[in-house]
């Protein structure tokens, strides 16, 4: 039987690029890439098999989607931050039996997915290339990446593919790790001042909202936190809308999980938005 042994909502800003280098900005990303790190201690720790990532920077219009490419690997730039992130080489293993297990589970349980094995140019985004990077993880641990800015969604469908995943790890025979790849609010700054932005939120209301949720995960006020959320996704313009949230959450139970979140990386603003690194205990 297999288990999820480790599930996390994490930061991918592309800052933590410019925090290697020498200049004004360097180490300045050191918490956020050291809580990366320590979560990819855990995974390794734990003997994870594969790791699967709800990717907010993965826009798809129809449907849901899975990339499980049995060769994962080519070399990416962003398209919208190509001062940061450029020419990152990349090579993974995708898990393409439980991708497919995955898909299936979803579709039967009511949210239509599919589960991409055999398309190797189509490549990975950086919410799911970040992460993996500074979690140091390699080709010794598989990987899935699953759309999560899906255009016309609702919260309840992505909630039903964390559901899926779990039912579907499960019903496997490996040990899998689950990341909620996307930030707490996400409005970024306006272009002219966004420079000026680089360590501040842009909003008073989203900074003050993202630190009562993260009070509210600390406490284990999970229940109240999912009322709120679709509204916290709207009004503090979340990343990908949240959809990388709702399925963390259905991963863990939705209004049956009793948890409370761990901060591994204390909140830090980023270009106009909030960020964090959490694990959440898997019961």
């Amino acid at each position: 039987m297999g288990e999820v042994v480790l599930a996390a909502k994490i930061t991918h800003v592309p800052s933590m690029f410019i925090s290697e280098l020498d200049g004004p900005n360097k180490g300045c990303r050191k918490a956020a890439i050291d809580g990366l790190a320590r979560i990819g201690d855990r995974i390794r720790a734990l003997d994870v098999d594969t790791i699967v990532i709800a990717d907010t920077h993965w826009l798809v219009n129809a449907g849901y989607h899975i990339n499980a490419n049995t060769d994962c690997s080519g070399i990416y730039t962003s398209t919208e931050f190509p001062h940061f992130i450029r020419n990152l080489e990349y090579r993974y293993t995708g898990d393409a039996e439980l991708g497919q297990a995955i898909a299936e589970k979803a579709t039967e349980m009511g949210t239509f997915t599919r589960c991409h094995s055999d398309i190797p140019s189509l490549g990975l985004q950086y919410g799911t290339l970040v992460p993996l990077r500074f979690m140091g993880i390699d080709q010794g641990i598989k990987i899935i990446s699953i759309a999560a800015w899906i255009y016309d969604a609702e919260l309840g469908e992505s909630r039903v593919v964390g559901e899926a995943i779990r039912k579907a790890v499960d019903a496997s025979d490996k040990k899998v790790a689950f990341l909620a790849s996307g930030s707490l609010s996400h409005r970024i700054a306006p272009n002219q001042v966004v420079d000026e932005y680089l360590f501040k939120n842009s909003s008073p209301f989203n900074e003050k909202t993202d630190h009562m949720v993260l009070e509210m995960w600390q406490k284990g006020e999970i229940q109240a936190f999912l009322q709120m959320l679709p509204q916290y996704a709207k009004d503090c313009s979340g990343e990908g809308n949240m959809h990388d949230t709702a399925m963390l959450f259905g991963l863990l139970g939705w209004n049956d999980y009793q948890g409370a979140g761990e901060i591994i990386t204390d909140y830090f603003p980023s270009s106009g938005t909030g960020q964090c690194n959490v694990v959440f205990p898997v019961s």
